[in-house]
């Protein structure tokens, strides 16, 4: 969601502070500003627009300063308004940038009004502007120090003050924040990305440490004030992730580089064995007995999906929860059961608090799948599978979810092959349709021409209802988020079976029926559930395979998958579903990369 960038050095900063929220797009914004100390006071800079409008502003007013921070934000408290964005600042003294909430605001307003402070937004931010402001007596470091003890809920801020023009202050809790270590100056992100071409060397701040940047070095502090030692990394922040290419939009390069991204996901070995998850995972596995995996939106549907391959390779009872809901009903852990967390940018919120309610009730093992090896929730979990998708710049997610259903699927065959399901046989095939998803892949992506076509047509439409069956019913629930996403259009899926207890009422000659159709066992199913909406007037666009014998004809619109692929198919089937979603929202003319109201990196919860 919201990015942060600040630095301090021995140079003008504004140009490094606004490439970092260029780089910092991909997670969604609704308003982005930039202020510097300069003269002896801060100047700001903000905008409603884009990133690009912001540049032409510093450039009129010729913003200048060698200590600065920056802020893409994504609304929560407050209408995305000019007087709402960051930096917010107190009393022209403290400039302050913020990322999540904080839940104990009205509380503290209070207080500081009480104070004299005075409020001119609406935003929770502000409070921690002016606490900061009325905790000062000379040293930065301490105020934020003795301001964050009492801040309720999740934060990551960036803060400087007029009376100490070389010193950035930083402080976590519940959100990420990275120190970037230069030569005679040093960074401030939320994002390693955001610093790609300034520095390679970060340090990875902790659940509530603080930090302090000057010329000469970074200080940090613990939650309980101690001085701490934090590793120092080296991390090529893949800049050139974040160029477009020959693409239109982002979403469009991502879609297409799906083969690449499974390819690299792809485990290397002729052999599905445990290492593959880390060196915990041998013992770890042979002590399990379910599974239980947490994870919210896109992710989510990757876990459904995956539930039809463990239970059927693996022969292992999973449960799949929304890990925004998890944590707050009462459960019966299961200390035998595998926890597994997925998340593309694994700094989700609400899969992180899920996860450490999970280790609090006594769950020992914990797996996490995720894009991001330096990320909060790899560090806290005991094994981890990294998915190769590299940078994901488009909000609606395609080639993270691609990638964890390889992950996942490769989860399973280990599980089967430990638990004595999968045999030497069974192994070599998996691995060879693994491979070979890439070509098929690529054979899907040719049908796109033909997806265009029933995009105008889509294009059209307010509603739509997607339809699948078995492991294709959670590949339907991501087509439909996709649709809803970044075209505006209400979908919604269903199990195909469940059409005549209710859905069916909606179905008109109106109402467009998108439904995946693999040549499995429960095609004859389908076929009647077809035959269902038929009777009634709707019109039907259905991705089949070859040989499931649905043609084109009254009503009915056909797209031929080039080959069914068995249990892999839910890999196939979501890829062109991917394009109807993104040539559906480029007939309408949204923003397909940055759609509204929504961000990439969900860090509040």
């Amino acid at each position: 969601m919201c990015g942060i960038v600040g630095a301090v050095a021995q140079r003008n900063i504004v140009s490094v502070l606004i490439e970092g929220l260029r780089r910092l797009e991909y997670r969604g914004y609704d308003s982005c500003g930039v202020a510097v100390l300069a003269g002896g006071e801060p100047h700001r800079a903000r905008s409603v627009s884009r990133v690009a409008d912001l540049d032409a502003q510093v450039g009129e007013a010729r913003l200048e300063g060698v200590t600065g921070i920056a802020h893409t934000r994504w609304a929560t408290h407050g209408a995305p308004v000019t007087d709402n964005a960051h930096p917010i600042f107190s009393r022209d003294a403290v400039a302050l940038v913020h990322n999540g909430i904080i839940e104990n605001f009205e509380s503290l307003r209070e207080v500081l009004r009480g104070k004299g402070y005075e409020f001119v937004t609406q935003t929770d931010t502000e409070v921690i502007a002016h606490l900061i402001h009325s905790l000062y007596r000379g040293s930065l470091y301490d105020a934020v120090c003795e301001a964050v003890k009492q801040l309720h809920g999740a934060y990551a801020i960036a803060v400087v003050h007029k009376n100490e023009p070389n010193t950035v202050v930083g402080a976590r809790q519940g959100s990420p924040l990275v120190v970037g270590l230069g030569a005679g100056e040093n960074f401030l992100a939320s994002d390693a990305l955001a610093l790609a071409g300034s520095t390679e060397r970060f340090v990875f701040l902790e659940e509530g440490d603080v930090t302090e940047l000057t010329l000469g070095g970074v200080r940090i502090r613990d939650r309980e004030g101690r001085d701490a030692e934090r590793e120092v990394r080296t991390v090529h922040a893949y800049g050139g992730a974040v160029e477009l290419g020959p693409y239109r939009h982002f979403m469009q390069k991502e879609i297409f580089e799906q083969p690449r991204a499974i390819a690299d996901t792809v485990p290397q070995t002729d052999t599905f064995d445990a290492p593959l998850f880390g060196d915990a995972a041998e013992a770890a596995f042979r002590e399990i007995d379910s599974l239980l995996i947490l994870a919210c939106g896109t992710s989510h549907y990757s876990g459904l999906t995956a539930k039809y391959w463990l239970e059927s390779i693996a022969k292992i009872p999973t449960q799949v929860e929304i890990a925004s809901e998890y944590r707050y009903r009462d459960s019966v852990p299961n200390p035998k059961a595998l926890v597994v967390v997925i998340s593309q940018s694994g700094e989700t919120a609400d899969t992180l608090a899920a996860l450490k309610h999970a280790q609090k009730l006594g769950h020992r093992h914990t797996l996490s799948i995720c894009n991001v090896s330096t990320s909060a929730m790899v560090r806290l979990t005991e094994m981890a599978f990294l998915t190769r998708a590299g940078q994901e710049i488009g909000v609606a997610s395609t080639k993270a979810f691609t990638t964890q259903l390889v992950a996942l699927f490769s989860l399973a065959v280990t599980l089967g092959k430990l638990r004595g399901h999968v045999d030497a046989a069974a192994e070599a095939d998996y691995v060879k349709h693994l491979r070979h998803l890439p070509a098929a892949l690529n054979s899907v992506l040719a049908l796109e021409p033909q997806i265009i076509a029933w995009s105008e047509e889509f294009s059209r439409k307010e509603n739509a209802l997607f339809l699948g069956r078995g492991m294709h019913y959670p590949i339907a629930l991501e087509g439909a988020l996709k649709l809803k996403e970044i075209s505006y259009i209400h979908a919604e899926a269903y199990p195909a079976g469940e059409l005549k207890h209710g859905p069916l009422a909606l179905v008109t000659e109106a109402m467009p029926v998108v439904t995946v159709a693999p040549n499995d066992a429960l095609l004859e199913k389908l076929k009647s559930n077809i035959q269902e909406v038929r009777a009634r007037g709707g019109q039907l666009y259905v991705f089949a395979d070859a040989d499931t014998r649905i043609v084109n004809g009254e009503g009915i619109h056909v797209i031929r998958m080039p080959e069914h692929y068995g249990m892999l198919s839910p890999i196939l089937h979501v890829v062109p579903l991917q394009l109807l979603a993104y040539h559906t929202a480029c007939a309408r003319g949204t923003d397909v990369d940055k759609p509204r109201n929504l961000a990439k990196s969900v860090t509040v919860e």
